[in-house]
């Protein structure tokens, strides 16, 4: 039902931009317009799906909310807990669609009733509200326009508002992520100290740290040593950065200075194939195709190589990187000015030295940008890690040795059922805000570099 309703609103939308353009012409026969025909288009069908959709919207949201309190009304007087409470609402509703298969006694069995019918009337109820504002909206938009009021400035006053709501929406999607994150990060440091935390050299969540029924501050302090998470993870983006940075850039310039029309437009789409690729197929790579390789080819030579180890993990996901430095490179230094090139020619510099003097210190901050950006995609791989470099936290500077990075060990803590008043639980969220400021830390060094080496052409 809801679909349909979606649909009609938006299909009596679509079909009021064409009337209202029609009715322009029609008014323009007999007076001037106000605005462009376009615009009239735009009011009308603005006026017939916003109001709709938004109703629509706000119903959707708080539906549920509401529903749920007149179905636990009944039960307030029993002195429930919250989650006894959840667990009664969960199978009143499993009953009311008919995919309950527990016992079933009158109280339950009249609360699913009960569901059936505040949900028919909430329908209904949204069904006849929306409809009539649709009506309501569509009449008055269409008297303004028979009346050839202005047109222009509403339309330009909603899109301004849409895009503040967007921005808006953006911001506090951000805030709300890492308010989530603080948050129970701060529960996991107020049982773990945070100098423990960013200095402590061994990580073994899964260790018992719980002495007479309660957890032991000193056991705890030998459990959650992130230092080997933080090393791991820079180790392989590193490793991953010497294999991306090279090839990107180098393929950047060569696409942007050297190659043909006819071989740049296949090469260019080819290789940002590499970044559709999804991370797991990556993920499957390294561990079959490219970590037996590396440990055949360390045997071959006398080395001791592990099956898992943070060379193949790194190489894969240098490969997986190298679009991000190649198009955004490429893309970069094609907008640099033409006139500087000619002038360095009419100096009598070659290609290369153009390249090397004029161009790429003129695209630098474009360039610094897609490699921080390449890093910060590197840091926060999890599928590539997770399959290819091993599980266990080593603090090692042996690429042929397997260790573990943050997003490998968020994965670990995250799986199956989790208690989150648990600190091994709490502490992917304390690897989560780590991994966080880390971005931010690459975001505001890339800003500093840009703001440096920013140079204005006119």
């Amino acid at each position: 039902m809801n679909l349909v309703l979606i649909s009609l609103i938006l299909l009596l939308g679509f079909s009021s931009y064409y009337f209202g353009r029609k009715k322009a012409t029609i008014i323009q026969s007999s007076q001037r317009l106000t605005a462009l025909p376009k615009f009239y288009g735009y009011y009308l069908a603005i006026w017939c799906a916003a109001p709709a959709l938004i109703i629509f919207s706000l119903w959707s949201v708080f539906e549920p909310t509401i529903v749920k309190n007149f179905i636990l009304a009944d039960y307030l007087d029993q002195n429930l807990t919250k989650n006894e409470l959840q667990l009664i609402y969960t199978k009143v509703k499993a009953l009311a669609l008919g995919t309950y298969t527990g016992d079933i006694n009158n109280f339950l069995d009249n609360s699913a009733g009960k569901y059936i019918q505040i949900k028919n009337m909430a329908n209904n109820a949204k069904i006849v509200i929306v409809l009539a504002a649709l009506i309501l909206s569509l009449s008055y938009a269409y008297q303004s326009i028979k009346k050839n009021n202005r047109m222009r400035e509403p339309v330009e006053i909603f899109l301004k508002w849409v895009l503040f709501t967007a921005s808006l929406a953006a911001v506090l999607v951000t805030i709300g992520i890492v308010f989530s994150l603080l948050f129970e990060a701060i529960r996991f440091f107020q049982s773990v100290r945070i100098f423990d935390f960013i200095f402590g050299t061994h990580w073994y969540p899964a260790k018992t740290f719980v002495r007479d029924g309660q957890p032991d501050p000193e056991l705890m302090k030998d459990a959650f040593g992130a230092v080997p998470l933080f090393a791991g993870t820079f180790f392989i983006a590193f490793i991953a950065m010497c294999v991306a940075i090279p090839v990107g850039l180098l393929s950047g310039i060569y696409l942007a200075e050297y190659a043909t029309r006819k071989v740049r437009k296949y090469a260019k789409p080819i290789i940002e194939i590499l970044a559709g690729i999804p991370t797991v197929v990556y993920g499957f790579f390294a561990a079959l195709t490219v970590g037996p390789f590396v440990k055949e080819i360390g045997n071959s030579l006398g080395l001791e190589v592990s099956s898992e180890s943070a060379l193949a993990a790194g190489a894969v996901m240098g490969v997986m990187i190298i679009p991000f430095i190649s198009s955004l490179s490429d893309d970069v230094i094609s907008a640099v000015p033409q006139n500087l090139r000619d002038g360095s020619y009419a100096m009598g510099a070659t290609k290369s030295e153009t390249i090397k003097k004029v161009i790429f210190p003129a695209a630098l901050p474009g360039i610094v940008g897609s490699i921080l950006l390449a890093v910060s995609r590197a840091v926060g791989e999890t599928m590539i890690v997770v399959m290819a470099s091993g599980l266990a936290a080593n603090l090692t500077a042996n690429p042929l040795e397997s260790t573990s990075t943050i997003t490998a060990q968020i994965v670990v803590i995250l799986i199956g059922d989790q208690q989150f008043g648990d600190p091994k639980t709490q502490a992917a969220f304390a690897l989560g805000i780590s991994l966080f400021v880390v971005t931010l830390f690459l975001n505001v060094i890339a800003l500093t570099v840009v703001k440096k080496y920013r140079e204005k052409y006119e």
